[in-house]
């Protein structure tokens, strides 16, 4: 298993020889073994163990395990005890969500740190097997059933080619200690209940069955990439970036074969899980939405508007009298004394500040809303000037409007009132600038 290692190192990892590798380390065997080859490579490595406080004395042993490993191997060790059972509890997360959560966030504050070029697993062939069953059982795509990735955002795992067999075999041949979790035996754990339970069916019925699972799970990939490859063809044809997000081109997704599979590919990292309802938005009413935790995916006449769920929504912000400048988050305003009014450009205005009631206050429109737009008569529902304008719903959304007292003074950048217009040349001018 050695030489079969260096050359995976040599073929498939040739960066890590010069690299400065941050390896996790359980205590179980596949870590431990781990370890062992990456000394015998002559890796850079440094150690860093989780101590997830699950197990009571178990727990500790194994700390005290992989700081007697790091001795031994003579390289540094990094541990970190975590209160697992409360973080679960805090972000209601299962056990082993938490502990994986917080394993990674650990990692990667480590790398950033210490500026370490890569963390290195211990996930094995058998590894990416369950996990391929994990997915099916709970339903995934194509992505979830072609495996682990062995090179993904700086973690790298060399052993995904090894079989759990392998490893306990070199384990046991060149003596090698390791901690054994009781858990790994519990089939309450679905991971558990696939290795004792499924696992061995299968392989009963087929005793090469990881081999051939492997070569399967190969071709997925193959074909995972290959679809990687048709959506980067059609991408710029179909997503363009907008002000608040991304469009999708409704006209030309139905032009294309399987448009469905191929919104899911677009769409499947924000979130949604209603995909059913994401593909009838094609066809929908214009207004229609689906929304995720994160984002909201709404039918706008002839696209599809990506957006993220605004948390500002119901904010409001002030501004003093008597401010020159007023930064806040959607941009600055200025307000200056002016002598004439000489610039018609969309973002300033020019009002009676002797009609202002201070302090003033910056928020989002609302359904309801009423203005009296310069340069029309009568007035006017702020949801009528937005349809007369064709805006999008996130365009109508990140309408912001600058307010006096219950009055609205301008709508930003679109449109101000002319109850604060200037009437007579005797008036004090104001004007007001914003900008992002």
């Amino acid at each position: 298993m050695e030489k079969a290692f260096k050359n995976e190192i040599k073929s498939q990892f040739p960066y890590l020889s010069n690299s400065k590798i941050l390896l996790a380390v359980s205590g179980g065997v596949d870590s431990v073994v781990l370890a062992h080859l990456c000394k015998i490579a002559k890796l850079n490595f440094t150690l860093a163990h989780c101590n997830f406080n699950l197990r009571d004395e178990e727990s500790d042993a194994d700390e005290d395990f992989v700081a007697s490993l790091a001795k031994k191997q003579n390289v540094e060790l990094f541990v970190e005890n975590f209160d697992t059972e409360q973080y679960a509890k805090d972000n209601s997360l299962s056990i082993q969500m938490a502990a994986r959560d917080l394993r990674y966030e650990w990692f990667e504050e480590l790398r950033l740190k210490h500026q370490f070029d890569f963390i290195l697993t211990a996930h094995h062939a058998n590894d990416s097997l369950e996990t391929f069953f994990i997915n099916l059982i709970r339903g995934t795509g194509l992505e979830g059933l072609s495996g682990i990735n062995a090179d993904s955002n700086y973690i790298i795992r060399p052993l995904l080619n090894f079989s759990r067999k392998e490893i306990l075999a070199y384990a046991e041949e060149n003596k090698i200690s390791w901690r054994e979790d009781s858990t790994n035996g519990s089939t309450k754990y679905l991971r558990n209940k696939i290795r004792h339970e499924l696992v061995p069916v299968l392989e009963e019925i087929n005793p090469q069955f990881l081999e051939t699972f492997l070569k399967t799970q190969s071709h997925l990939k193959e074909n995972e990439e290959l679809i990687e490859d048709y959506l980067s063809l059609l991408y710029p044809k179909i997503i363009g970036k907008t002000e608040y997000g991304y469009s999708l081109d409704i006209n030309y997704l139905k032009k294309v074969p399987n448009s469905s599979a191929i919104l899911y590919q677009l769409l499947k990292s924000f979130g949604f899980t209603e995909w059913n309802d994401v593909y009838h938005l094609l066809d929908a009413q214009p207004g229609k939405m689906v929304f995720s935790t994160s984002h909201r995916l709404v039918k706008d006449r002839d696209y599809l508007l990506l957006t993220e769920i605004d948390k500002t929504e119901d904010k409001v912000y002030k501004i003093a009298k008597n401010e020159d400048f007023a930064m806040l988050p959607m941009g600055t305003f200025s307000f200056a004394e002016v002598k004439e009014i000489n610039d018609k450009r969309s973002n300033c205005i020019y009002i009676n500040p002797e009609k202002l009631e201070f302090p003033l206050t910056v928020r989002k429109w609302q359904q309801g809303d009423i203005f009296y737009p310069f340069g029309m008569k009568g007035k006017k529902k702020l949801s009528d000037f937005f349809k007369d304008k064709k805006l999008s719903l996130p365009e109508k959304e990140n309408s912001w409007l600058l307010c006096s007292g219950e009055k609205i003074v301008w709508v930003i950048n679109q449109r101000a009132d002319r109850r604060f217009s200037i009437t007579s040349p005797d008036q004090k001018i104001i004007k007001i600038t914003f900008s992002l």
